[in-house]
């Protein structure tokens, strides 16, 4: 007797064998990844690892987080090597497998900022020149990723160099001359990726919804997550976000660009405010906006806290205290209970040496830490920090 369901079994098998061949065959067979050892223009050793696609293409230089190192790429880059696409990771000096020092290892904040601003941009510089030597890169087309700190390097990375075609940029924003270049680069597409619960930078959603606004790249997309956690965190808890950046790279890095995504409706208050406190001597147009808005309705939120402050803090990291104690003065008004506001208009103050009113608003700030039940534990306590160190700085007003 002939039984007929083993036959069936049998065709069946030999069916979906045949149907999975030209997928198999079709399967890009990558090498494993390569680790390299690349020379910083100081002879510091920066340590890489080189994800190579089975045919030639686009390359992608991925800058981590400095929480991280760079091996926290590596599921996504042995994706995007399998899709095609030639991959270079790279640990920052002093993160990682590398040598030198890190911004974090160093004692001044001068030390630090000069590591940041020199030393990185060059060794980025040498990781960039490496991916478009591999023979199996394209070297006019060249995409760049970064995570939180890496989103400055990634951004100023296609600033110097017009053969970055596209960037994905994870929980941060880039500096002014950064935001700058992006508001004039209209082919020049942004994946960006953020979470309303990010922990270790409170404004960052709607500093990047900001950037998502200004940049004129009609093929942008902005993924906005309420909960998922800081940079490449938030691949666990969205598996599928490192599918879309696959997607988003193969897109925009193989002349076959996305389908337009980005709103074309009117720009967010909020990003509007931004935008005019961001342009040379904009602050006066930004202040006025927001005199007229609470004029308008004195309970208007315009912006959040956390974004104005940490806007305000990088002002002032760039010597602009004039415009540092605007902002947080603004902070001041739209926030008239919260004990942070008045700490950060006094760190202001101290660094345009106006000691009266630095001490003023310290004490203003410990004040009102008394009754505060709203900020959490961890912050109530780097307030108080600040604000009693500066009082100590300060020492008692003059008679």
């Amino acid at each position: 007797m002939i039984d007929r369901h083993a036959e069936f079994r049998i065709l069946f098998f030999l069916l979906i064998v045949a149907l999975a061949l030209p997928v198999a065959c079709g399967a890009q067979q990558t090498p494993p990844p390569r680790v390299v050892d690349l020379t910083a223009p100081d002879g510091v050793i920066l340590k890489a690892s080189f994800f190579a696609a089975a045919q030639p293409g686009p390359g992608i230089l991925l800058l981590h987080q400095c929480n991280r190192q760079r091996k926290v790429w590596d599921g996504l880059a042995a994706q995007l090597a399998a899709a095609g696409l030639n991959v270079l990771t790279v640990d920052f000096r002093g993160y990682g497998e590398s040598g030198g020092k890190g911004p974090d290892k160093v004692s001044s904040v001068q030390e630090a900022d000069q590591i940041v601003k020199e030393q990185w941009p060059a060794d980025v510089d040498v990781a960039f020149r490496y991916l478009q030597t591999q023979p199996s890169v394209n070297r006019g087309v060249i995409g760049a990723g970064g995570a939180s700190c890496g989103v400055n390097q990634a951004v100023q990375l296609a600033r110097r160099h017009p053969e970055v075609k596209s960037l994905v940029l994870l929980s941060e924003t880039t500096d002014r001359s950064g935001r700058q270049f992006l508001h004039n680069s209209p082919n020049l597409p942004l994946f960006l990726a953020v979470a309303d619960d990010d922990p270790d930078d409170p404004g960052v959603a709607e500093i990047m919804q900001w950037l998502y606004d200004v940049s004129p790249d009609p093929a942008n997309k902005f993924v906005h997550y309420s909960v998922g956690g800081h940079g490449v965190v938030m691949f666990a808890a969205h598996p599928e976000l490192p599918g879309m950046i696959v997607d988003w790279f193969n897109s925009t890095l193989r002349n076959s660009p996305a389908a337009p995504t980005h709103a074309l409706a009117p720009w967010s208050a909020e990003s509007r405010f931004l935008a005019l406190a961001d342009e040379p001597d904009g602050m006066r147009k930004a202040e006025q906006m927001f005199a007229n808005q609470r004029r308008a309705d004195p309970s208007v939120v315009l912006f959040s806290e956390a974004l104005i402050n940490r806007f305000g803090y990088e002002h002032l990291a760039i010597g602009d205290t004039k415009v540092a104690i605007e902002l947080f003065q603004m902070n001041v008004t739209a926030y008239p209970n919260s004990p942070n506001v008045y700490d950060s208009l006094g760190d202001a103050y101290l660094a345009a040496g106006q000691k009266d009113l630095a001490r003023q608003n310290a004490q203003k700030a410990l004040e009102l830490l008394a009754s505060d039940t709203t900020d959490p534990a961890r912050l109530r306590d780097g307030i108080r920090q600040s604000a009693e160190q500066k009082l100590k700085q300060l020492g008692s007003p003059a008679q």
